[in-house]
């Protein structure tokens, strides 16, 4: 028995979709993608979305909308991949990284809080393995900290404080108090990367909650021109009779989804609460299967959240990296994939070069130290799941 780790769950109602895409001769961004967007505003509970063609364009787009840039500083978690940070840097924003809780895959509050200054325009927190953040609180630090907050543009005056941008790459359909992840934050980026829950092969999107005294229109119009490369119109737009003109508005960029895509993940939405359902279902036979085993476990499901159930994350309790390196080549001769989320952003050379070293944050460091993901997807059968668990059994040594 082979365990891949994340495969697509891709289906004949996806070939269908795609195929028909194809036929239609329109193959760019047009009727699906903008289709694909209301169903997913509509899904979310948001005015809008935007889909584009990664989350990592998603959040740099966010940020650009929001008027971040040089001379401005931007929060967010050492403990993520490099997807939530490298937008930071593409707009010319100074990062900044923090540390997690103990024991905690999410940031320590408490340090965000000492972390805000005059210059922070944003806080980026990450929902990982699709568990949302404890948003409550960030609101709170924002709300705390509104007499540091100088707005540079008219979305920032009108919230009157720093902006929770939230990274819900894993979090598409999990929910925080009974809110959608999308309809929680500001505003708040999503990916369709092949290995995510919902896919369109590549892809990602953007949402936000709205604003009292900005027009969520006027939004949509300026990620469209951020978005593709500040023309005024796009391509379908201009099929319009006597409407092939069009103007350029800023030297922007070009990262628009596709129609091709979006074909993929209109059948994936049509699909998605199974897929979700089925998703808890192998995470509960997991949760069950190892309550008694030396090892910690993320609470997927509670009174206040549920998650997408996007990965399982394992912490070998006591164990070092060299242990935790040894069990994951185990699994791997016996066929089962597994994975580490995630090797910390400041451990990466790309962020030594920016002056970041992993020894500014320990805790973040001792939760990769001895972390493993186990194969998570909507692939696995049953006896696939059963194998799963026997094999790390067998491999921590407890059977």
């Amino acid at each position: 028995m082979k365990i891949n780790f994340s495969p697509p769950d891709i289906t004949e109602l996806e070939i269908n979709e795609v195929v028909e895409a194809l036929k239609s001769g329109w193959i760019t961004t047009g009727p699906r993608t903008k289709e694909l967007e209301r169903r997913i505003a509509t899904y979310l509970g948001t005015p809008k979305a935007v889909c584009l063609n990664s989350a990592t364009a998603a959040l740099e787009m966010i940020l650009r909308v929001l008027g971040v840039g040089p001379g401005d500083e931007v929060i967010t978690s050492a403990y993520s991949y490099t997807a939530s940070a490298s937008p930071v840097v593409h707009v010319g924003a100074k990062l900044v990284l923090i540390d997690t809780a103990p024991n905690s895959y999410e940031m320590d509050y408490d340090q965000v809080a000492a972390a805000i200054t005059d210059k922070t325009k944003a806080i980026i927190p990450v929902d990982i393995g699709g568990v949302p953040c404890d948003y409550d609180r960030l609101f709170s630090i924002v709300n705390d900290a509104k007499h540091l907050f100088k707005p540079s543009n008219d979305i920032q005056r009108a919230l009157g404080r720093i902006p929770i941008v939230a990274d819900c790459a894993h979090s598409f359909g999990a929910t925080y108090k009974n809110l959608h992840t999308g309809n929680v934050a500001d505003f708040s980026s999503f990916s369709f990367h092949a290995v995510k829950n919902f896919t369109t092969a590549e892809g990602g999107a953007a949402t936000w909650k709205h604003i009292e005294g900005i027009d969520d229109e006027a939004i949509y119009k300026e990620f469209q021109l951020l978005s593709l490369h500040g023309q005024d119109k796009d391509a379908l737009a201009k099929t319009k009779i006597g409407a092939w003109e069009y103007d350029i508005k800023g030297t922007y960029y070009k990262c628009n989804m596709t129609d091709i895509m979006a074909a993929i993940g209109l059948a994936q939405l049509e699909r998605y609460p199974k897929l979700l359902k089925r998703r808890q279902e192998i995470i509960k036979r997991y949760d069950e299967a190892l309550k008694d085993c030396p090892v910690s476990i993320v609470e997927h499901y509670t009174d206040e959240h549920m998650s997408s159930g996007h990965l399982y994350l394992v912490r070998l309790n006591d164990a070092t990296m060299e242990q935790r390196n040894e069990l994951i080549e185990r699994m791997a001769e016996k066929d089962v994939a597994t994975n580490v989320h995630y090797k910390p952003i400041p451990m990466h050379t790309a962020y030594k070069n920016l002056g970041f070293s992993i020894d500014d944050y320990p805790n973040a460091y001792n939760q990769f130290k001895n972390e493993i993901t186990l194969p998570l997807h909507t692939n696995l059968t049953d006896e696939e799941v059963d194998y799963v668990i026997h094999t790390f059994k067998e491999c921590l040594g407890v059977l």
